[in-house]
């Protein structure tokens, strides 16, 4: 047996247990070893029968007195009883739906119990404890993972046993040298105290050597994805001569203090030799859309095309429709690209881009296609940069020779998380509305009330206006208390018959959703019902109302994002936020959102009431998942590893040395094999 045999090799693991493993993203034994534990369970102090108390988990050692089998059903579901004892009392064991555990028990024989005790008809009883024979593994800190259908914590803990021998096969990327100037554990030691700790200490020794090594796989990812962006280091210059002021003043609307603070600063980066590499952060609203068309206008005006990525055709095509508008009297070209365009209207563009004719373009990821080619690509925007990769970033960088890059997002992340997502770029913070923005009145309401929400919706309907109704699920669900979106649509459908009622979610095929959004903008649909397909979506200024059900189980950011839906024309908007735990977690979330429309202060507190695995989302961000690390509660580690990773990557800047090699196939495994490392 090997580290990179599949997980098939190990006694126990068919086809079907090989099936629920590669949910879980294990293929081979490898795989398996760096398959964490979730939490642990401390088994090793039992407690006498008489000493169990209600809901408080705990470990008995006990003998089988009765075993009831078959006695019970319900429908197809057998149940199981046990009544078990030892020299302090005795105690009632249940399993429900238990078939498979008919012969698992033998009258007489000790076994371990481990549960928490509940109360049943004034007395305790265990249902589905963990049990084991005394000295087969059930005693000790246990490890609990996270799991998936078809593979239960006996069967996994019962491999990762299987597997200790292969723990010194892992291939350990970290040199001597690094392990001893950080003092860090062995791999080997590490693997063997994060899967079966003997003591508290030995597992946090373990915990830090791999929290350190993953954020040393993802700061070394991320630097030299920042260098391949960066290489070449002078940007394009553009000539200081050419004013943006004729477009400033052609704009509807005067520029707020922090837009234009945000042009000036893009401005003195377009006119340096340095490229640029600068992120607008600013809420929804705030005017990112006018602050990069000013920045189009400076390069197309200075002889370079500029190029806009967007992350859904219609945002792209809305984006267009606003630059031909606004560019039009400036005798600059746009042009729009997606992939859903016809062979000839495709081929025309990509010849007015090659040509030169075309100076601006904007559209989906289509404009990184190989065939897409610039003439002199100066400018490149990415829209919504949360929804992109660094790699499609970089993808898009190479279309030119050192383009000066600008990326926005509407999406408020955490200071204290930015820094991590974006450290590569100068960030510009637009934290100032326009004036005259109607502030979105937002009121959170219990879901026995749900029927204001609907006089609301009505009232506005009425008025020639549209609103959006939110909810977490697609489908019904029996384990969740939540109301689905198809619910929902089926019973706004017979509320407001006389409307035009449809219903989105993610998992429409793209041109369906497009077909569908499109509508909605021109008003053809009163209201959408939706899962958060539509949190980045486009601007409908004639929307007035956000109805979020379960607003429980959205986080916060989320939330604000949402409620930044509708508010964008000139009618007064709402958000309501139906929810029906009033847990007090869940009211002092509502209250913030009530409370506050800075999405900045929202997402910092986001970021504390739920923490960085849910709020920061990294797949969305584009950067791989972490396994066992926690951006926020383990800053200092990350700063420990970020330094490392610097230096290692200044000494060796490609890893190339011998004693590299393995942090770089720990790198491209990590990131993807697509992912441009420039390595």
């Amino acid at each position: 047996m090997n580290i990179h045999e599949p997980a098939t090799s190990l006694k126990g693991v068919g086809p079907k247990k090989a099936e629920a493993l590669k949910k879980l993203n294990i293929d081979t034994l490898e795989d398996l070893i760096f398959f964490f534990p979730r939490d642990y369970q401390d088994r090793r102090n039992r407690v006498n029968i008489c000493d169990l108390k209600e809901e408080t988990a705990s470990v008995i050692k006990a003998k089988v007195q009765l075993i009831v089998k078959d006695r019970y059903k319900q429908g197809r579901k057998q149940i199981l009883r046990l009544l078990i004892s030892d020299d302090t009392g005795s105690l009632e064991v249940v399993f429900f739906n238990a078939k498979y555990l008919q012969n698992s028990f033998q009258k007489g024989n000790e076994y371990m119990f481990y549960g928490r005790p509940v109360l049943n008809f004034g007395k305790l009883q265990l249902i589905h404890p963990d049990f084991s024979k005394e000295g087969s593994r059930g005693e000790g800190i246990l490890p609990v993972y996270p799991l998936t259908k078809g593979v239960t914590q006996r069967e996994m803990r019962s491999w990762q046993h299987l597997t200790k021998e292969l723990w010194g096969e892992a291939e350990d990327f970290l040199s001597p040298g690094i392990v001893e100037s950080n003092r860090l554990c062995s791999l080997e030691y590490a693997l063997e105290n994060i899967h079966f700790p003997e003591e508290k200490q030995k597992l946090l020794e373990a915990k830090y050597r791999l929290i350190f090594d993953e954020f040393l796989v993802l700061q070394t990812g991320l630097f030299a994805a920042r260098q391949n962006i960066k290489k070449g280091g002078r940007g394009i210059a553009l000539s200081k001569d050419v004013d943006v002021k004729p477009y400033v003043d052609s704009l509807p609307y005067p520029l707020t203090g922090a837009q234009q603070r945000c042009v000036n600063e893009i401005v003195k980066d377009l006119e340096s030799d340095i490229m640029m590499n600068r992120l607008i952060q600013g809420d929804v609203g705030s005017g990112k859309t006018a602050v990069a068309e000013i920045a189009m206008y400076k390069a197309a005006k200075c002889g370079y095309q500029a190029v806009m990525m967007a992350p859904t055709e219609i945002l792209a095509k809305q984006h267009f429709e606003g630059f031909c508008k606004g560019f039009g009297n400036h005798s600059i070209k746009v042009g729009f690209l997606s992939g859903s365009m016809k062979a000839s209207a495709r081929r025309q563009v990509l010849q007015g881009l090659a040509g030169g004719q075309i100076d601006i373009l904007v559209g989906t990821h289509a404009v990184i296609q190989q065939d897409v080619e610039y003439k002199n690509l100066g400018l490149v925007i990415t829209d919504e940069q949360h929804r992109f990769g660094v790699n499609q970033r970089v993808r898009l960088k190479e279309k030119g020779h050192d383009p000066n890059v600008l990326v926005m997002t509407a999406t408020p992340i955490p200071r204290t998380l930015a820094v991590i997502l974006y450290g590569d770029l100068d960030i510009s913070v637009i934290d100032e509305l326009p004036p005259g923005r109607q502030q979105i009145i937002t009121r959170d309401i219990r879901g026995k009330d749900r029927n204001k929400c609907y006089k609301l919706i009505e009232r506005e309907l009425e008025k020639g206006r549209q609103g959006y109704v939110v909810a977490p699920l697609i489908e019904d669900s029996e384990l969740l208390d939540a109301k689905s979106a198809e619910q929902l649509a089926q019973e706004l459908k017979e509320r407001f018959g006389r409307y035009s009622v449809v219903l989105i979610h993610g998992a429409m095929k793209q041109s369906e959703k497009d077909d569908i959004m499109e509508k909605f903008y021109n008003h053809e649909i009163d209201l959408l019902v939706a899962t958060v397909v539509i949190e980045v979506g486009i601007n409908v200024p004639n929307a007035t109302v956000m109805v979020v059900e379960n607003a429980e189980r959205f986080g916060l950011a989320q939330l604000h994002q949402l409620r930044g839906r509708v508010g964008r024309g000139k009618y007064q908007s709402y958000c309501m936020l139906i929810t029906e735990n009033e847990s007090e977690i869940a009211l002092e979330r509502a209250e913030i959102m009530a409370s506050s429309s800075d999405g900045f202060f929202i997402a910092e507190e986001d970021l504390k009431l739920r923490g960085p695995g849910e709020v920061f989302g990294t797949r969305q961000h584009g950067l791989p998942d972490l396994k066992i690390s926690d951006l926020a509660k383990h800053m200092k580690v990350l700063n420990v590893a970020k330094d490392q990773a610097k230096k290692i990557l200044q000494e060796d800047p490609k890893l190339e040395a011998a004693e590299n090699q393995p942090l770089r196939r720990r790198v491209v495994k990590l990131f993807g094999e697509d992912f441009q490392l420039n390595l």
